[in-house]
This record gives C-alpha cells, sequence and structure tokens, in this order.
C-alpha cells in the first residue's frame, strides 16, 4: 500500500482567491468578455470553469457560455486505457465556438498531453478566433511545448509527486494537494 505524505497548496479561501485572480486575467488577455467561452475538461476543469463563469459574471455583468471536453478519445495512450474507458460527454456551448475566443479549463498542467488532446477535440468541433490554457496548478514536466496562458499556482514537478485537485461536487471541499511518496511512486 503507498504512503503519501498530504501537503496542502491550496485551501478553500486561497482557492476562492486564485479563482477570482484567473477570471480577472481571461478577462483581461480578452479585452474583455465579448466572444469569451470557458470549456472545462473533464473532470474537475468543468467545475473550476462554472466557478470562473460566475466570478466574471459577477464582475462583469453579463452571461459566459460554457461547455465541456471529455477528451477520452483523443488521448494519445487510448490503448493503454484498456478495452472499456469510461467515457464521458463533451458538450459545446449553445451558439458553438466558431470566432470564439475559447478557453479550456484544467485542475493541473503536467505533461501538456491533456491539453493536447483538449485542442484537437476542440479543432473537430469548430474554428475558434484563439484559444486560451487557463489551470489551477502547473506542475511543471511538459513532454509537448504547450504553456498555459492563466495559472493559479506554480508547483514545481517533484520526484514521487502528484497534484490532486478537489472540488465540492465530486470531492465534498475545494482545495489542492501535493501527494507525495517519499519511497517512490510504485
Amino acid at each position: 500500500m503507498r504512503e503519501f505524505e498530504r501537503v496542502c497548496l491550496l485551501d478553500r479561501e486561497a482557492v476562492e482567491r486564485v479563482l477570482a485572480r484567473m477570471a480577472r486575467e481571461l478577462v483581461e488577455k480578452n479585452g474583455g468578455s465579448a466572444n469569451l467561452v470557458l470549456m472545462g475538461i473533464h473532470r474537475r476543469g468543468v467545475q473550476l470553469a462554472a466557478l470562473l463563469k460566475e466570478e466574471i459574471e459577477e464582475a462583469e455583468g453579463v452571461q459566459i457560455p460554457t461547455g465541456s471536453l471529455d477528451i477520452t478519445f483523443y488521448r494519445d495512450d487510448l490503448m493503454a486505457i484498456g478495452p472499456r474507458p469510461v467515457v464521458g460527454e463533451s458538450e459545446l456551448p449553445p451558439d458553438g465556438i466558431d470566432e470564439a475566443a475559447v478557453v479550456i479549463v484544467d485542475d493541473v498542467l503536467h505533461t501538456g498531453r491533456t491539453a493536447r488532446a483538449a485542442m484537437n477535440e476542440l479543432m473537430d468541433w469548430g474554428r475558434p478566433s484563439r484559444i486560451l490554457l487557463c489551470v489551477l496548478v502547473d506542475r511543471g514536466g511538459r513532454e509537448v511545448p504547450i504553456q498555459p496562458d492563466v495559472v493559479g499556482r506554480i508547483q514545481e514537478d517533484l520526484p514521487n509527486a502528484h497534484v490532486e485537485v478537489l472540488v465540492p461536487e465530486l470531492d465534498g471541499e475545494l482545495g489542492a494537494y501535493l501527494l507525495h511518496n517519499p519511497e517512490g511512486m510504485r
């Protein structure tokens, strides 16, 4: 059995502060809230996108369309998952994503492969005017040349470590933790 040391990176209040800042950064990078669409990556990116949506709508007084991306069939390791991968459902906003400034929202960015898969799926659904990547925690360790546009917290890649983001809808709490196995990830 693995023994992990669990270290809090962001508690509920810290996540809320970080999301408020990230929402402002997204609006600033887009030059306002017009034409902005948030697309959360299943699983926890969807819930984080909903929280960012609330922040932007409250600050800007507008409605922000959202959707979700299930990248299962776009993964480059699909064969390694097994014969019956768990598949969710991607959902586009009612007006689609053509000519929109689409923000891909994810919980943790590590190798960049999930973000690459999300972009591949997006391009099958339409042609956005631009794509931004927004992540709560960037842990480094890229295997592909992808960088986030908006980051909540940078946590340098540590050997034998994993970043876990929790959201109330799935986990009963909001926070981010570093799980470290000093004996190695087995």
